[in-house]
C-alpha cells in the first residue's frame, strides 16, 4: 500500500481539516463537500484523514463489515450473535467511488456468475457495503451521474442500503463518512443535493508567498521519500487520532441546552433557509464542536462555527447567487437570541403519554434521537496547534449579482437604476443593464435519439436509462439483459444437454439491453446585444429571458456557450462550458448598443458548433438565437443573415429564435429568421407557456420533413 501525505503535514485549510474531523467524531453531521479550484490539495487532505481513523472490529468474514458488538440483524450474511462471532480487526476504509461507476458497482447487484453456472439468485456487494463504518469519497462529485447521487446521498441519509432488481431484494447497512469534492467551473450540483451534504468548505490557493513555500518545501520532501516524511509526522499523526478517540467518547455526553436550540433555530430562520434539515446538521455540528473541544456543553461560538460550515450552500436561492454568509447578520441575529429560552408548550396531564417539550437530552443528550447522541456532529474551533483559524468566507461572498428590473432606455440617465455610460464610450454604445428576475421556462429540446453524455434535456440512448428493449450485442457485451438471455438460451437445453441446475448459455444467446434516458445538450445562445434591443427598454427583459434559460440549463446538466453580437461584429463571450454561473456572469456585464451585424452572429456561432463537434461528437447542439430579427450594416444585411441561417439548417442544427419584438407594429423578421434557421420561434411570453416544447418540436418535424420531400 503506498504512504499517505500526513493529515497533520498539510499546511493551512483550517476549515476543510476542521470539518472533517467533526465528520470523523459524528459521521452523522452528513459528510463534507469541498468546494475549490484545481490544485489545492482536495484530495490528498481526504485520503490522509482515512489513516487517522481508529481500526474497527468486524465480524469474521462478513462482507459488511457488521460490529461483533452490535451486528445488524438485517445483515444478508448474517444472523450474527452480539458477542458470540468470530472478529477480525482491521483499518477503517476509505473506498473511492470512480465518475463512470455503474449502478451495479455502486450498490451491488445479482452474481451472474452463481446465477448462469448454479442456477441460484445470490447478491454481490457494491461500493456502498465496502464503505460502511469507514469513508466513501468522491472526487468531482459533480460529474457524477444524477441517478448515481441521488441513490448515494439516500444511504448516507438513510444509513442503509435497500437493492430491489432483477428478483432480488436486499438491505444492508450503509454507515459511512461521505466526502465529495468539486471544481465549480466544471459545472455544479442541483440545490436539492447540495443540501444533502452535511458541510460544506470552500478551498482556495494560498496568497501568501510564505505558506505557499512552505507548501511546495512540504511536497517535495514527501516526493523524494515517503516513508521518511511520515515517519516525521507520526507522533503529530497519534496525537490527533487519540483526539478523535476521546471525542467520540465525550460526544454522547454533551448537553445542548434550550437556548442554544433557539440560537440554532433564529439563524436558520434568519437566513431563510429551506426546510428543518439545516437545524438539524446545525445541531449535531455544534455539539461535535463541544466535544471536540473537550467540553460537556455546546456554547454560542459553536453554533456561530456550525453556521459557518452548515448553511453557506444552503442559503442560496439559485445557481447564480454567490454563496457565502453575511457575518455580520450572522452575530446580530446570535447576539439577539443569546441566553433567551424557546417558548414551551403546556405540560400535559400525567396520563397524557406525549412527551414534554425540548429539554434534557435533546440532540447532543443521552435521550437523544440517535440513541445516545452518536448521531450529533459539529463545527469546532482549530485543533492543538494549528494557526489560528481565518475566515474562509470572501469578505464579498454574501453578495449576491446585483439585479435590475429596468430595462435600458434610449438615454440611460433618465432611467433610473441604470448605469451610466462609461467615459470614453463610442457612440451608440451603453452601459450593461442588469437582467430582469429569472423565471421557469418550458423545456427545449432537440429532436430525435441522441447517444450524448447523460443529462436531463433530449432523448437519448444511455449506459445508465430505463431499459427500454433487449438486442443482439454488436462487438463487446456491456450490459447484459438477462430476462432477455435466459429466454433466449431456454429452448435449447435439452439439445445442449443440460445436467443439474445450471443453464447452459451460449454466445448466441446474450442479448444487449437496450436503454433509454435523458442527455445534456451543448445549449449555444446567440444574443442580439444592438442599439435595435436595447433602445426599446426591453435589454433587462432579454437578459432576464436568458438568465432563465441557463438557470434551466443548469438544471438539465448542459453545455452552455454564449455569443454576442452588435456594432461592426460579433464574439464568443463565453466558450461552450458546463460552468453556467460564468455565462450568468458575462450575462450581467453584457455592453448594448451599435448596429445589428445578424450574418456575423450566426456565422460565429456555427464556427463555435464546428469546434466542439470535432471535440464531442456526441454532444447534440440546440441553437438559441435571442433576437428582435432586424439586421442592420453592410450591403444587404437581411439577405446575408437569411444565408447564414440556411447553412444553419444545411448542418442539421436545432434552433429555436427568441422573438424580442415588441410594439402593436411587428414586422416578423424573428420568425422569417426561424425559418430560415429550421426551428421554432417564440415571443418572451411564450417562454413561460406550456406549448413551447411541443411547438420546437412540431417545427423542427416539420421542416426535417420538407427537407426529406425535398
Amino acid at each position: 500500500m503506498s504512504t499517505r501525505y500526513p493529515f497533520t503535514a498539510v499546511v493551512g485549510m483550517d476549515d476543510l481539516r476542521l470539518a472533517l474531523l467533526l465528520n470523523a467524531v459524528s459521521p452523522a453531521v452528513g459528510g463534507v463537500l469541498v468546494r475549490g479550484e484545481k490544485g489545492t490539495a482536495k484530495s490528498t487532505v481526504v485520503r490522509g484523514l482515512a489513516a487517522l481513523l481508529p481500526p474497527m472490529d468486524v465480524v469474521a468474514g462478513c462482507r459488511f463489515s457488521c460490529d461483533p458488538a452490535a451486528p445488524d440483524p438485517g445483515c444478508p450474511d448474517g444472523p450474527h450473535e452480539p458477542g458470540a462471532t468470530a472478529a477480525d480487526e482491521r483499518p477503517a476504509r476509505m473506498v473511492e467511488l470512480p465518475v463512470g461507476a455503474s449502478e451495479d458497482r455502486l450498490v451491488g447487484a445479482l452474481d451472474m456468475e452463481k446465477a448462469l453456472a448454479e442456477g441460484v439468485r445470490a447478491f454481490e456487494p457494491g461500493l456502498l457495503a465496502d464503505a460502511h463504518r469507514g469513508i466513501l469519497y468522491v472526487d468531482e462529485v459533480n460529474l457524477l451521474h444524477d441517478h448515481l447521487i441521488d441513490l448515494l446521498l439516500d444511504a448516507a441519509a438513510m444509513g442503509a442500503s435497500h437493492v430491489e432488481r432483477e428478483g432480488i431484494s436486499v438491505r444492508h447497512g450503509a454507515r459511512f463518512l461521505l466526502v465529495g469534492t468539486m471544481n465549480p467551473e466544471e459545472g455544479e450540483l442541483r440545490p436539492q443535493l447540495l443540501d444533502r451534504f452535511g458541510l460544506t468548505v470552500e478551498v482556495a490557493a494560498s496568497r501568501d508567498p510564505g505558506q505557499r513555500v512552505e507548501v511546495v518545501r512540504r511536497r517535495l520532501a514527501f516526493d523524494d521519500d515517503p516513508a521518511a516524511f511520515a515517519a516525521r509526522w507520526a507522533d503529530e499523526e497519534t496525537a490527533l487520532r487519540g483526539r478523535i478517540t476521546a471525542a467520540r467518547a465525550l460526544l454522547p455526553k454533551v448537553v445542548l441546552g434550550d437556548a442554544v436550540l433557539l440560537q440554532i433555530a433564529a439563524t436558520c430562520a434568519a437566513f431563510e433557509v429551506d426546510g428543518m434539515r439545516a437545524d438539524i446538521v446545525m445541531a449535531r455540528t455544534a455539539t461535535a464542536l463541544a466535544a471536540w473541544d473537550g467540553r460537556r456543553e455546546v456554547t454560542s461560538d459553536d453554533v456561530r462555527q456550525a453556521a459557518l460550515l452548515a448553511l453557506p450552500h444552503r442559503r442560496r436561492r439559485n445557481p447564480f447567487d454567490a454563496p457565502g454568509l453575511d457575518e455580520d447578520k450572522l452575530d446580530e441575529t446570535l447576539e439577539r437570541f443569546k441566553g433567551e429560552e424557546p417558548e414551551r408548550e403546556p405540560e400535559r396531564p400525567d396520563d397524557d403519554p406525549e412527551p414534554d417539550g425540548p429539554g434534557d437530552g435533546g440532540p447532543g443528550g443521552d435521550g437523544g434521537p440517535d440513541g445516545g447522541g452518536g448521531g450529533n456532529g459539529g463545527g469546532i474551533p482549530p485543533q492543538g496547534d494549528a494557526p489560528a483559524r481565518e475566515s474562509a468566507q470572501d469578505p464579498g461572498a454574501a453578495e449576491a449579482p446585483q439585479t435590475q428590473e429596468t430595462a435600458e432606455a434610449p438615454d440611460a440617465a433618465e432611467q433610473p437604476g441604470t448605469a451610466p455610460a462609461p467615459r470614453g464610450a463610442g457612440s451608440g454604445e451603453r452601459a450593461a443593464v442588469g437582467a430582469g428576475e429569472p423565471f421557469r421556462t418550458r423545456m427545449l429540446s432537440v429532436p430525435g435519439l441522441g447517444q450524448g453524455a447523460t443529462g436531463r434535456r433530449s432523448r437519448a440512448r444511455t449506459a445508465h436509462g430505463r431499459t427500454t428493449g433487449a438486442t443482439r450485442p454488436r462487438g463487446a457485451l456491456t450490459a447484459l439483459h438477462l430476462t432477455a438471455t435466459v429466454r433466449a438460451a431456454a429452448p435449447h437445453q435439452k439439445a445442449r444437454g443440460r445436467t443439474g441446475r445450471g443453464l447452459v448459455v451460449r454466445r448466441d444467446d446474450l442479448r444487449q439491453a437496450v436503454r433509454e434516458g435523458r442527455e445534456g445538450n451543448l445549449v449555444l445562445f446567440v444574443v442580439d446585444a444592438s442599439g435595435s434591443m436595447a433602445a426599446r427598454q426591453r435589454m433587462g427583459a432579454v437578459k432576464g429571458a436568458v438568465l432563465s434559460l441557463l438557470l434551466d440549463a443548469y438544471q438539465r446538466r448542459d453545455k452552455v456557450g454564449l455569443v454576442t453580437f452588435r456594432g461592426r461584429g460579433a464574439e464568443v463571450a463565453l466558450p461552450p462550458t458546463s460552468s453556467v454561473e460564468a455565462a450568468a456572469a458575462r450575462l450581467d456585464r453584457l455592453p448594448t448598443g451599435g448596429r445589428t451585424p445578424l450574418a456575423a452572429g450566426l456565422l460565429t456561432a456555427r464556427e463555435v458548433l464546428r469546434v466542439e463537434r470535432l471535440r464531442d461528437p456526441s454532444r447534440r447542439p440546440l441553437l438559441v438565437v435571442v433576437t428582435d430579427g432586424r439586421a442592420t450594416g453592410g450591403p444587404e444585411p437581411l439577405a446575408l443573415a437569411a444565408r447564414a441561417a440556411r447553412l444553419h439548417a444545411m448542418d442539421g442544427t436545432a434552433a429555436v429564435v427568441v422573438d424580442c419584438e415588441t410594439g402593436p407594429v411587428r414586422l416578423g423578421l424573428a420568425g422569417e429568421l426561424a425559418l430560415g434557421l429550421g426551428g421554432g420561434a417564440v415571443t418572451l411570453d411564450e417562454l413561460r407557456a406550456d406549448a413551447i416544447a411541443g411547438l420546437v418540436r412540431d417545427v423542427q418535424e416539420q421542416h426535417t420533413a420538407a427537407r426529406r420531400a425535398a
